[in-house]
């Protein structure tokens, strides 16, 4: 099993992956534990002083005005955790969790929160032994940061609240942190406020969709390739010099692909034959720039990810002043907008591919643009009806995915009497991110099964060839149980069979055996 040592320099995108999906163990490594060691004493001294100090001997937010006695410290910080466990809704996925969770505890590692090592060696120690926190679908308003998702997190550090253990069985706490051997942790001065104050579950999903996207993105210019051979249509457009003179990298990176699934077509350039055609339609003849300009969303994206990655995100922060001491400061940096637009972006980049693998979709299905192709895709048009419904559901995705394209991170309201005046939504881009790209994966499968029937119907009795790539793609999602041409069936298994070949990278391995690695 794979070993994630986390530092006092942040975490990477493979970390957060490897953690979250894999189950990878986590450690601290040595300059985190100093950061920590050094951030703390700075809040111990701090906190023995009578003035008051945000965080340390203040109440939060709007009841920041309250100085706090040294007796009621420890109360204010499991108070604090206590009331804001409020979310409600369904559960989040387990990799959501411990994603966040991961990501928490790389912040309390970069030596800026004040907390005592043993609270990050305890989050450590949670993730090792599978402990899962049960974390509800709406509470956070992306500031300050994802805070009652982090502080359900919270709750768990300090024996309380729900948890799942590893085998997925929801369980008293108490009794799995005991199972374990993991004592709970007695809250201390900042830490509380340490544990919940940051951005990790809206990043925790970014870097997740960004590594399923890559993966899509790279399916869908299989399947718009598998989808202009079977329409007859050229692969001039995809010539690599007319993408060198609109010099977007995205757009190259997709033509390439596709020209690469082509090579050795018989198919292609036939739009000259029977119903002559100058140009192919723009949901065909347009595909790299639509999935291109997507592929450089999701290159943003990642930039921001990798920014955020590297970040030591809490309020207020510990500043170290190299001489052995430091101060404390408040700061906007958990507000979480530069997540939220790039969330948000993914959902449009993600619906417009969506939408226009649909389009390419109905044109397979529809014999008055299809050239030549029965009516659906039938065996028997009248008697059969094909794919016809296919499409249905492939249409309804996009649209659910227009919906969900709608900004999230344009939206803000206020909170905390006022004092939180002007919130992200961060998480809520996230969510309904990790929706689209479901519905995506969905609707390049219905094209893959589209585009694989209508190019065995094309070619069977005719001397026409496949492309070896396409033929790879054919022989490999028939291996993988979605049925090829014949009379009506029951669909949805075909379906769903594809999907998971898209999903599990199979579709892209099948097209790679002949192309070489895609883009």
């Amino acid at each position: 099993m794979q070993n994630v040592v986390v530092g006092a320099d942040g975490a990477t995108a493979e970390d957060v992956l490897a953690v979250a999906r894999h189950n990878a163990r986590v450690e601290l490594g040595e300059s985190a534990l100093a950061g920590i060691a050094e951030s703390r004493a700075v809040i111990d001294a701090l906190a023995a002083k009578p003035e008051p100090v945000y965080g340390v001997s203040t109440g939060f937010g709007a009841l920041a005005v309250r100085h706090i006695s040294p007796e009621l410290r420890a109360q204010l910080q499991r108070s604090l955790v206590r009331s804001h466990a409020a979310g409600m809704g369904p559960r989040v996925e387990r990799e959501v969790v411990r994603g966040l969770m991961f990501l928490r505890m790389k912040t309390l590692a970069s030596g800026r929160t004040g907390v005592r090592p043993v609270v990050a060696e305890t989050m450590a120690a949670l993730l090792n032994a599978g402990i899962t926190p049960v974390v509800h679908e709406y509470g956070s308003l992306g500031c300050s940061g994802d805070l009652a998702p982090l502080a359900h997190c919270a709750l768990v550090l300090m024996g309380e609240g729900e948890a799942e253990g590893p085998d997925g069985t929801v369980r008293p706490v108490a009794e799995l942190l005991a199972e374990h051997g993991i004592a709970p942790v007695e809250l201390r001065e900042k830490e509380g406020l340490a544990l919940i104050n940051g951005t990790d579950g809206m990043l925790g999903m970014l870097v997740m969709a960004c590594a399923d996207l890559a993966a899509l993105f790279t399916s869908a210019d299989i399947t718009a390739a598998l989808s202009l051979e079977a329409l007859l249509g050229t692969e001039k457009v995809l010539a690599p010099e007319l993408h060198a003179i609109r010099p977007h990298p995205g757009q190259a990176a997709s033509a390439d692909n596709m020209l690469r699934v082509l090579a050795g077509s018989g198919l292609t350039g036939h739009h000259q034959d029977d119903a002559p055609r100058v140009q192919d339609a723009y949901s065909v003849r347009c595909a790299p720039q639509v999935a291109g300009a997507g592929r450089d969303t999701l290159a943003h994206a990642r930039l921001v990810a990798e920014r955020e990655l590297a970040a030591a995100i809490d309020n207020p922060v510990v500043l170290i002043d190299g001489a052995g001491g430091g101060r404390v400061e408040s700061n906007g940096n958990f507000h979480g907008a530069p997540v939220g637009y790039v969330l948000d972006f993914l959902a449009i980049a993600a619906a417009d591919l969506a939408s226009i693998a649909e389009r390419r979709t109905d044109r397979l299905l529809d014999k008055n643009r299809s050239h030549g192709l029965p009516p659906f895709l039938a065996d028997d048009p009248g008697v059969d009806s094909g794919l016809m419904i296919a499409q249905y559901t492939q249409a309804a995705l996009v649209s659910e995915m227009k919906r969900l394209a709608v900004p999230a991170s344009v939206d803000s309201i206020p909170s905390s009497a006022m004092q939180e005046d002007h919130v992200s939504m961060g998480w809520s881009a996230a969510r309904k991110l990790r929706a689209a790209v479901d519905a995506l994966a969905r609707v390049i499968a219905v094209e893959l099964f589209a585009a694989t029937r209508a190019l065995e119907i094309r070619t069977t009795g005719t001397e026409l060839r496949l492309a070896p790539a396409s033929a790879a793609v054919v022989a490999a999602v028939r291996e993988a149980g979605v049925h090829g041409p014949g009379r009506d069936r029951f669909l949805s298994p075909d379906l769903e069979a594809a999907c998971a070949f898209v999903r599990d990278g199979g579709l892209v391995r099948a097209a790679e055996t002949v192309t070489g690695p895609l883009a």
